[in-house]
């Protein structure tokens, strides 16, 4: 795999560039860009991974990245259709047109924000999701009032969750950004089997001892802290596809029911058992709607 560096142009009748329905399911797409991406999906749930972030989304999801933050593609691994919408908007644009324009004020800020990473939820999600699946079929002025609309929408919202505490800032150059997406991508093909990190540090060419410090500094995790936020996060999706406790537990890796039931409630703030009758008590209540 090469390193993705996403070299994005937009339309030439366009100032941005908006995806509808881009399918890379079955890639494991460990990227970055310059640009600002709003993507929305739906019908399917699935990983949320940006910067060193990783969340489980149900049924749909609606992020706002921040220029040059790493993240995987949200659709990476979903088996049932879907729909997804992802909208690229320039750096150039936001410092010329959203800083230049008084009545664009909150806007730009809503685009420094997004250096946090922004999770939109409740009726913003949906409104916004609405919106955005119908972009594509718009001729370009009303697709441009469209966009600021969404923006709009989004900058006067209260419905949204910060993935960091503090502003991504990338700090990588193209080789230390190949190697995490290495380091990754051995995580998402191995975290079913016990993972010594003597074997990650030896894909990375480090010593153990280089290779924590380096994914410390890094990641603001520890290798062990970030697996284990990894394999809780492919937990709930076995969870939510009909696993029990037990064979979640094992199919994700971990050696001990016990360890694997301390570390969910660590990361998730409730253990399996709760976190799947509480999404299948939501489903029970959405079909009796």
């Amino acid at each position: 795999m090469k390193i993705q560096l996403e070299q994005i142009r937009t339309d030439d009748k366009s100032s941005f560039r908006l995806l509808h329905n881009p399918r890379l399911n079955d890639l494991f797409y460990w990227h970055f860009h310059p640009e600002f991406e709003l993507v929305y999906i739906e019908g399917a749930s699935g990983t949320r991974h940006v910067g060193d972030h990783i969340s489980r989304f149900e049924e749909s999801d609606l992020v706002l990245i921040g220029s040059n933050i790493p993240h995987l593609n949200f659709d990476y691994g979903i088996q049932t259709d879907y729909n997804k919408e992802v909208l690229h908007v320039s750096p150039n644009f936001k410092n010329t047109v959203f800083n230049e324009i008084p009545e664009l004020t909150d806007i730009f800020k809503l685009f420094e924000k997004s250096q946090h990473g922004i999770a939109f939820t409740g009726k913003t999600k949906k409104e916004v999701g609405t919106l955005l699946k119908k972009l594509y079929l718009l001729p370009p002025f009303k697709q441009f009032l469209q966009v600021l609309h969404i923006f709009e929408i989004l900058a006067s919202s209260t419905e949204y969750i910060l993935l960091h505490e503090h502003p991504v800032v990338t700090k990588y150059n193209q080789k230390q950004q190949h190697r995490l997406r290495n380091i990754y991508a051995f995580i998402d093909e191995n975290y079913h089997r016990k993972i010594a990190v003597n074997e990650v540090a030896a894909i990375s060419n480090l010593s153990k001892e280089a290779f924590c410090r380096y994914f410390k500094k890094a990641t603001g995790n520890s290798f062990i802290a970030f697996l284990n936020q990894y394999r809780v996060s492919q937990a709930k999706r076995l969870l939510l596809a009909g696993k029990n406790v037990g064979e979640a537990c094992y199919d994700c890796g971990f050696e001990s029911l016990s360890y694997f039931n301390r570390t969910f409630k660590k990361v998730a703030n409730e253990n399996p058992s709760q976190f799947k009758k509480r999404y299948v008590n939501a489903q029970t209540i959405d079909r009796l709607v």
